[in-house]
């Protein structure tokens, strides 16, 4: 029985399509669970191809489950046996390409789903939403005539206009450009809490699932593998792929070492009691680029391998003695060139390890 607190319940659900002949079924989505609460944003994360589209659709009713239940307030909208359709189910959707009418203005777009509200309060509504989106004195203008973040807004506030019981967001950010995208990733995390909105967004940028989410799904071959806190997900990855996939790491050789410590080829770390083992036994340690700190009076060098400038700093992959590759985040003023070797130093404070496979 699932708590009345989930607004959305998805317990053990299966998605398939049958290839163009209707011969072959291919499972898109397998035994997948997940609940988000009243209020909460969640974030569907993977790559291309995993099933994370699939899933909101599966929610909207554009798509049929094989097996298992999509519940909305302890609601039964799909299983096996049940469908309900995607206008009975309160639910909103911002479309990739926001899917504004270009022949409607602002004001427009915003009352388009209102219809069952009477006349006299659509523009009533309508403007509300634009004003809680910051877009009031837009409302006259045409979708064209607006930026790329203020036409996601448009999008957002036509969403929730209708007040749904749930938001789903696919790839809301993709068609902007990287530094727009960091911003609106922000207010559009501002907008949802502010107005006590649960949500459910699908992305392939760890950055954009981290800057909104309350809790993240890392996906893989339709399978969520670690659901959770963003700060739980970046520190204590369930398993290899889910450590791999987030953040800029590789995996180094280490020994266990007396004392609940491992020994890496650039020094000592700590490690947490149920981390410990035998003593001499090798293991992975994950470093990340935030593990490594550039130095110039360091004794451990590290040769530069490539760099990339990301205005703020560089991100640094560097060659140690051993030949691994390591990645760095340098301050941008620490310009070193192709080939040149210069100091690190470990300030990993909290180690994710793996036996060695």
């Amino acid at each position: 029985m699932n708590s009345i607190s989930n607004l959305l319940s998805i317990q053990n659900i299966e998605v398939a399509f049958s290839n163009h002949d209707g011969q072959k079924e291919m499972i898109a989505v397998k035994n997948l669970n997940l609940q988000l609460a009243q209020g909460e944003i969640g974030c569907l994360l993977g790559s291309s191809g995993c099933g994370k589209s699939t899933i909101l659709r599966a929610i909207c009713g554009f798509e049929r489950v094989k097996s298992g239940e999509i519940l909305l307030r302890d609601k039964l909208v799909s299983s096996s046996k049940v469908h309900l359709l995607p206008n009975q189910r309160r639910v909103g959707m911002v479309f990739q390409d926001f899917a504004l009418f270009p022949h409607l203005n602002v004001l427009q777009n915003v009352a388009f789903g209102l219809h069952h509200l009477p006349i006299s309060q659509r523009t009533d509504v309508a403007m509300d939403w634009l004003k809680r989106v910051a877009l009031a004195n837009k409302a006259d203008s045409y979708p064209h005539e607006l930026s790329g973040g203020q036409q996601q807004r448009v999008a957002l506030a036509r969403a929730m206009a209708p007040e749904p019981d749930l938001i789903l967001l696919d790839e809301p950010f993709s068609s902007l450009d990287a530094e727009l995208r960091d911003r609106l990733a922000s207010e559009m995390r501002d907008i949802l809490k502010n107005n006590a909105i649960t949500a459910l967004l699908v992305t392939h940028d760890q950055f954009e699932a981290f800057a909104i989410a309350d809790k993240i799904g890392v996906m893989s071959d339709g399978k969520i593998i670690q659901w959770d806190a963003p700060y739980e997900i970046y520190h204590q990855p369930v398993n290899r792929y889910v450590a791999d996939f987030i953040g800029r790491g590789v995996f180094v050789k280490g020994v266990i070492q007396n004392g609940a410590k491992v020994k890496i080829e650039l020094g000592e770390l700590d490690l947490d009691h149920d981390q410990s083992g035998i003593v001499g036994n090798e293991i992975d340690v994950l470093l990340r680029a935030d593990d490594i700190q550039h130095d110039d009076a360091s004794p451990i060098q590290a040769e530069v391998m490539r760099k990339t400038f990301r205005g703020a700093d560089f991100l640094y992959t560097l060659k140690l003695t051993s030949g691994v590759e390591v990645f760095a985040y340098v301050p941008s003023h620490h310009n070193h060139a192709i080939g040149e070797k210069i100091g690190i130093y470990l300030v990993a404070d909290h180690v994710v390890t793996f036996n060695q496979s």
